[in-house]
């Protein structure tokens, strides 16, 4: 941090809570903050590091231009100021040219933020995405130490450095891997994650990558490992190809292998395939318990397990007060609507929630990705074109859709009724002639939106408060692609 000086960043203050000590202090919106105890604030981290204490000095700009020193006794109480960028700093953007960036495999003329390679430290700790390390200084990693952030989350791929170096296309890359002996000699609790590109970092290279990254467990809580994702998009890119059945089976092998192994060790499976593994190889997805407490869910690692047990849970009367209805609100037909990856597991649950309430006919129908190609089959990278046309010609055919469809959150925009290709739910809905309901992330929800129509539309008008902030959890929409504005897998 650096000291109150002449080219000073100036934080200007978005809101102030009603009542806060903010409030109490006279601060306004539009007000500038200038330094806390005569330092700089760079980040929101700073911000929270020096107010994080029982009292300290804030400088602080009004909109006449009068600066105010306010002596502040707060106890470390929040002072309940939201400030215009959230971070109070630029995002940093990917200083990488990836083998397997799924950006550049993008069409043009889509939103520009779904082009934003972010690779921020800062975002690894808030909102859980996953970071190179190349574009961290050492005075980045004193901070994280200093500040005591953690988890941090990291796209590892390979130990080795030459290796890693060509996968990211950053000479510095091999170089940013001792950056995890700092984290780890600080105690920096940390996630890792491999994606696995056929023929370049899977095999023998799985296997060493693994037991290096094994070495600095437990802080190094996990490790998962998920395919390359390819769309249709790779003229000019690197040339990869799409693991087969028996490569699949040969992953899980590795990786449960390592799984027994650690485990006895250090009480840890550690390592995780994604649920795209098992599904490629027709294998049963694990047991709850190896998923050490679901700690990779956000990257597709046991989402259909949870969903499974989730659902199972709700037909058996489980979940919150008010998650699940005691009984059905009536006959009904309906369709939810998935991706292909998902499709078998969910017309099993489809089944079971049938069989437990005859009242309810609930279909399953896979829409197959022809906007980003066939290859890519999760429910989160579908698109408002490709759910229009498909579910149009289905129609056309005398298929019948019921009364509504059910849509998971993961296809649209965090917040928002706005799916990739900024089609909003609204249009969706006007085109098919069918209401669509947004359903949440878990088991409990999904059960509950098919049981009581009310109550998913009070859940889809409310979208983006009931969804975990910059979601890319959803158990039938998934996690995934490193860099993107949404990462879906499952």
């Amino acid at each position: 941090m650096k000291k109150h000086g002449q080219n000073d960043k100036r934080h200007r203050i978005s809101a102030v809570a009603p009542g806060s000590i903010g409030d109490e202090l006279g601060l306004e919106p539009g007000d500038l903050l200038l330094s806390i105890d005569g330092e700089e604030v760079e980040d929101i981290f700073d911000y929270d590091y020096l107010t994080d204490s029982e009292s300290f000095v804030m400088l602080v700009e009004k909109a006449d231009g009068e600066e105010w020193e306010l002596e502040i006794e707060s106890g470390g109480e929040d002072l309940g100021l939201t400030f215009e960028n959230g971070l109070m700093s630029e995002y940093r953007s990917c200083r990488n040219k990836c083998i397997f960036c799924f950006i550049d495999q993008m069409p043009p003329g889509m939103r520009d933020t779904l082009y934003f390679k972010d690779d921020d430290s800062r975002l690894s700790f808030l909102q859980g995405n996953y970071v190179t390390l190349t574009n961290m200084s050492e005075r980045d990693i004193d901070r994280i130490i200093r500040f005591h952030l953690a988890p941090i989350n990291i796209s590892v791929h390979t130990m080795d450095p030459a290796l890693r170096c060509k996968m990211l296309n950053n000479r510095f890359a091999g170089e940013a891997l001792k950056k995890i002996d700092r984290l780890y000699e600080a105690g920096t609790e940390m996630n890792g994650q491999i994606v696995l590109c056929k023929g370049i970092n899977d095999g023998a290279e799985l296997e060493s990558t693994i037991e290096k990254l094994a070495a600095y467990a437990p802080c190094m809580q996990s490790v998962s490992v998920v395919p390359v994702g390819l769309t249709k998009y790779r003229d000019g890119l690197y040339p990869l190809e799409g693991f087969t059945k028996e490569d699949a089976c040969a992953v899980i092998d590795t990786i449960e292998r390592w799984q027994k192994k650690l485990y006895a060790e250090c009480g840890l499976h550690f390592v995780h395939a994604s649920d795209e593994w098992y599904i490629l190889a027709e294998r049963p997805m694990p047991e709850a318990e190896r998923y050490d407490g679901y700690i990779q869910l956000e990257n597709g690692v046991g989402m259909l397990r949870l969903l499974d047990d989730e659902v199972r849970d709700a037909l058996a009367g489980g979940g919150a007060d008010g998650q699940v209805p005691a009984q059905a609100d009536g006959p009904e037909e309906l369709t939810l609507i998935t991706g292909v990856l998902a499709e078998p597991y969910l017309k099993r649950l489809a089944d079971d929630i049938m069989a437990a309430w005859p009242q309810k006919t609930v279909r399953v129908c896979a829409i197959r990705n022809d906007f980003f190609g066939e290859r890519i089959t999760v429910s989160g990278l579908i698109t408002g074109r490709d759910l229009i046309a498909q579910l149009k010609a289905r129609q056309e055919s005398g298929e019948r859709l019921g009364t509504r469809i059910l849509l998971p959150a993961a296809m649209f925009k965090n917040g928002e009724d706005v799916f990739l290709d900024d089609i909003t739910l609204s249009q969706a809905e006007d085109a098919l002639r069918i209401r669509a309901d947004i359903v949440g992330s878990d088991g409990y929800a999904l059960v509950g939106a098919i049981l009581d129509r009310s109550r998913a539309a009070k859940k889809t008008a409310e979208h983006g408060a009931y969804e975990p902030a910059d979601s890319k959890t959803a158990a039938y929409g998934g996690t995934g692609c490193e860099g993107t504005e949404r990462e879906d897998r499952i």
